[in-house]
Parts: C-alpha cells; sequence; structure tokens
C-alpha cells in the first residue's frame, strides 16, 4: 500500500527545487528591477526552512547529530563554491590581466590587505570584552578577504553594466579573487603564536621562535607558494590539452563548455590532498588558463557557467541561513547583542573604506572620489569568512592539554563563532540592500516632489465643441501673426479652421502632407504586385476602405 516517505533526503530536494524553481519565476524582477542579491533571498529562505522556522531543512540530522561533522560539511561546502566561483573569477578576466595590473592589485593585496586586517582587530579587540589583541588578530583575519561570490552581485547584472566602468568591474574581481587565498597568512601569523604562546604556552612545546618558523615555512612557503605554483602549471597544461583536443575535433560543445568548473574541482580535490591552498590555486590557474584569451572568447556568450554559478550561490547560502548558529548572537557569554550591533556597522564602516580612499589615487582604475567610496564600501564579507571560521576552528581544536582544548582556544572557538558569523550575515544584508535602498534615496525625493508639482496642475476641462472651435481660430491668427508678411490675392478669402472628425488612414509623410506617405495596408513586394498603370499616368492610387483596415 502507497505511504508517505518524508525522508531528509525527499525534503531537502522538494524543498531547494522549490525554492529556485519559484525564484527562477521572479528572478529577473528581483535582480535587475529591485536590485536585490540572490544571496541576500536565498539567505532568508534557508532561515524560514530551517530548524528555527518551518523546520523542513535539519542540517544536525544530516551530520548525524555531531557538531563536528556539521562543522566538516559546512566547510567542504564552502571550499567547493570558493573553488568554482574562483576559476570562473580567473576565467572572466582578460589575457594577462594580473601581469598587466599588477601595481594596482599589490596596493590592494598588501598595504591594502594589512590595514583591512590590523583595523578589524582593533575594533574587535575594542568591542569584545576581556579579549586579547592576539585572539582578536586571529578573528579579523577571518573577515579580512572580500567575498568573490557576494562581489558578483555589484559587477554583474543591469546595475553593474549601467553604473560601473568596466575597468573598475575588473579589478574588483580581481582582488576579490586573490585575496581569498591570501588570507591564510594573516590568519595563520595569529594561530601559530596562539598556539605556542597563549596561555604560557601550555600543552606544546616551542615558543615564538617556532610559530615565526611554520609561519614562514608551511604558510608562506607550503601553502603559498605551492598553491601559486601548483595552479599556474594546472591551468597551463589544461589549455594546453583543451586546444589539442579542440583542433583535432575530439571534444564535443557540451564538455568545452563545463572545462572550467571541472577543472576547479580537480583543484579543489588534488590541493586538499597535499594540504596546500586549494582557493588561491583555482583563481591562479583560471587566469593562466585564459592567458591567451582563447576559452574566454569562445565562452562569453555561453549560460552554463553562470547557470552553475547562481545554482551553488543559491545553495550555499540557503545552506549558511540554515545553520548559522542564530541563537548564540543573542545568549552568548563572550559579547552582549548591542555590542555585537556596534560592532557590525563600524566594521563595515571602516575596515576597508579609509584606506581604499586614501590609497585611490594611485589605483588607475579609480578614476573619481565616489568611486573610490563605492570600492571601499562594497567589500563584502561572506562564504571565504565563513571558511577561514572553520578553518581556524578546526586548528584550534588541536591545541589541548590533556585531551582537553586549551581554555584560552576554546574561548577564541565560541567569540570566532559569535563574531565572525554575525559579521558575515550584517554583510549579506547591508551589501544586499545598498543599491535598492541607494536607488530608492535617489528616486524618492523627485517622485514626492513630482507628486506636490502635479496636485498643483489644473484638471483639463470637458470637451466642448464651441470651446474647441473658438480656440482652434486663436491658435491659427496667433500663428499667422508670427510668420512674415506675403502679398494676398485680392480675391483670396481668410483662413477658415478646418474640424476633424474621427482618424484617417493616411499618416502624414515626413514633408507633412498625407501624399508623401504611404499606405498603411499590408506590404506587399515588388515582385509580386498585380500589374497597375504607372502612376506618372494619372492613375490615382486607390485608398483602403475603412472595413478593409479594420
Amino acid at each position: 500500500m502507497p505511504t508517505l516517505a518524508i525522508t531528509n533526503f525527499n525534503v531537502v530536494c522538494a524543498t531547494l527545487g522549490g525554492f529556485i524553481t519559484l525564484f527562477g519565476l521572479v528572478s529577473y524582477l528581483f535582480k535587475e528591477r529591485l536590485f536585490l542579491s540572490e544571496a541576500l533571498i536565498s539567505l532568508l529562505a534557508g532561515v524560514t526552512f530551517s530548524p528555527h522556522a518551518a523546520n523542513f531543512i535539519k542540517p544536525l540530522d544530516y551530520a548525524e547529530g555531531s557538531q563536528s561533522n556539521l562543522a566538516s560539511i559546512t566547510l567542504y561546502f564552502s571550499r567547493l563554491v570558493l573553488g568554482v566561483q574562483l576559476v570562473l573569477a580567473g576565467v572572466q578576466l582578460p589575457s594577462k590581466y594580473l601581469l598587466r595590473e599588477w601595481k594596482s592589485l599589490a596596493l590592494l593585496l598588501g598595504p591594502g590587505m594589512t590595514v583591512m586586517w590590523l583595523s578589524s582587530s582593533l575594533l574587535i579587540w575594542a568591542l569584545v570584552p576581556n579579549f586579547s589583541f592576539l585572539s582578536a588578530l586571529a578573528v579579523g583575519a577571518c573577515v579580512t578577504p572580500t567575498d568573490p561570490v557576494l562581489s558578483n552581485s555589484i559587477v554583474k547584472g543591469k546595475f553593474a553594466d549601467k553604473n560601473i566602468p568596466k575597468d573598475l568591474q575588473k579589478i574588483i574581481i580581481a582582488e576579490s579573487g586573490a585575496n581569498d587565498g591570501l588570507g591564510y597568512p594573516f590568519l595563520f601569523f595569529a594561530l601559530y603564536l596562539i598556539k605556542y604562546t597563549g596561555d604560557g604556552g601550555a600543552g606544546q612545546s616551542g615558543g615564538v621562535g617556532t610559530a615565526m618558523g611554520l609561519w614562514f615555512g608551511e604558510t608562506w612557503g607550503y601553502t603559498i607558494l605551492l598553491s601559486v605554483v601548483y595552479g599556474a602549471a594546472v591551468g597551463w597544461i589544461a589549455k594546453e590539452l583543451l586546444h589539442w583536443a579542440e583542433d583535432r575535433k575530439f571534444v564535443d560543445r557540451e564538455s568545452f563548455l563545463v572545462f572550467a568548473i571541472t577543472l576547479a574541482l580537480f583543484i579543489v580535490g588534488t590541493c586538499g590532498m597535499i594540504g596546500s591552498d586549494d582557493v588561491l590555486a583555482c583563481f591562479i590557474a583560471g587566469n593562466v588558463f585564459t592567458i591567451d584569451d582563447w576559452f574566454r572568447l569562445a565562452t562569453l556568450d555561453d549560460s552554463l557557467q553562470p547557470t552553475i554559478d547562481m545554482l551553488l550561490n543559491l545553495a550555499v547560502f540557503m545552506w549558511f541561513g540554515a545553520v548559522c548558529p542564530w541563537a548564540t548572537f543573542l545568549h552568548n557569554d563572550v559579547i552582549p547583542l548591542y555590542r555585537l550591533v556596534i560592532l557590525g556597522v563600524v566594521v563595515l564602516l571602516f575596515r576597508r573604506l579609509p584606506v581604499v580612499y586614501a590609497m585611490h589615487w594611485k589605483i588607475s582604475q579609480i578614476e573619481e572620489k565616489h568611486q573610490a567610496l563605492f570600492v571601499g564600501f562594497f567589500g563584502p564579507i561572506g562564504v571565504s569568512a565563513v571558511f577561514y571560521l572553520y578553518i581556524s576552528l578546526e586548528f584550534l581544536g588541536e591545541i589541548t592539554v590533556d585531551g582537553v582544548v586549551r581554555e584560552d582556544a576554546a574561548k577564541l572557538q565560541v567569540v570566532m563563532t559569535v563574531v565572525v558569523w554575525f559579521l558575515a550575515i550584517c554583510s549579506i544584508v547591508v551589501h544586499g540592500l545598498s543599491v535598492p535602498l541607494g536607488k530608492l534615496g535617489y528616486h524618492l525625493p523627485r517622485t514626492i516632489s513630482s507628486a506636490i508639482e502635479s496636485r498643483d496642475l489644473d484638471q483639463p476641462e470637458p470637451f466642448r465643441i464651441s470651446e474647441h472651435v473658438q480656440q482652434s481660430e486663436d491658435q491659427i491668427l496667433r500663428h499667422r501673426r508670427r510668420l512674415p508678411k506675403e502679398p494676398r490675392a485680392p480675391d483670396a478669402s481668410p483662413p477658415r479652421p478646418v474640424f476633424r472628425i474621427g482618424g484617417t488612414l493616411i499618416r502624414p509623410g515626413h514633408d507633412g502632407h498625407p501624399d508623401a506617405a504611404e499606405p498603411q495596408s499590408d506590404v506587399v513586394p515588388m515582385d509580386d504586385r498585380p500589374h497597375r498603370r504607372n502612376s506618372a499616368a494619372g492613375s490615382t492610387p486607390k485608398i483602403p476602405s475603412a472595413h478593409h483596415s479594420g
């Protein structure tokens, strides 16, 4: 006998598929008319379907009731989305873009990221009670990179095409792609020092020297430099292999289009195996893969990559809405809610905007002050912050004393979870609403002013034949007075008003005479028309009757 099989798999498929289907029906309205980002919409959908509301999506059940498994799922999901996004971001950039624009990128990735890291850390240190500056450096490192997923919402679409110059779009894509992978040095500088010097270095052998040795050797050497070399090598080999296969007609169109996405999956998997920086490797591979612009131009009008991009974005932000620890924002032992709100405001205002505004005159793509304000404000915190959060939680969980996580590391885990998640949610909401609110603030005063002015105008009078006739005569006489005097025949009579009843089937031509216009009837090609007399012989064109036109 048929029974309902309300399993987790069936519910997740129905919920995710139903939401994306319904969103697709109004996606143009939301994204291109209301300028709402798909990240914000899917985040709200995730909250709605989460255990906090409808309880359709149950993340803890999928993780078999283990918070550790849930953290691993979120980490791997974030890695997957970042890897695909960054390969596609690298593919979008023109040929040799990183080499040609290295000066601007060096400013944004060097002094820019350093100041963003320090300013975020100082604000966190100031607002989180009883918190060390070294621990604040670790939290600040998580929110330092700008998110490539959320950046796409302001560099793609109708709003970007109309308001953001192409050069500015490209530098935003390049910066958000590169600084995601470069968050490792900032994060592990603090984490290694916490591990070997925090709480007197309890449970660990070594000190500052060991921490700095690991930072230079493992973080810079093995994680950063190896990922750059590996990403460049894989991107170059992939480009040559695809050229070889395409020249010999070995690859079909579908496999050609999906090549960049499968390349991202390969790099994420292999870099994960060797423990290097898969995020940075994906971005470098995407740039090298299109260093000759061949693949980028060949797929410029293709919609497969943006479609995969959209599906991943909707899915990951729905997941974030479901797994976000909303209750900890209200109930935690590390920071009260009012301080969290203040922290969210000041981080979004002062984390990035001052340093970008100060350096904008040295960045060729930022030509105006308002562009500097725009680039400084739109440095979103999103998937990359959550990714680094769970990297940190995994690392801190290994700092133990007698099999138990050390006290300072345990406190840092709680603070990082609350602060990073809250800042990510603030950024998704604020940056997702900034464009529509900005458009509303621009148009609303004009709309109100126009409404007030139109209210003062006289309403049109009812139509009356006599008044219409008199008005027409006056208008004709006034127009005649303005014309130069011309001699008139003695027997000529003054012009009489012409009254028009109904419409006409012949529209006036360019010279204003009806004869200059063609009849607005069905057009028949010259060779297919029936034989007629020459109009020069005195024949008169036949006007279609009103019954025919109707």
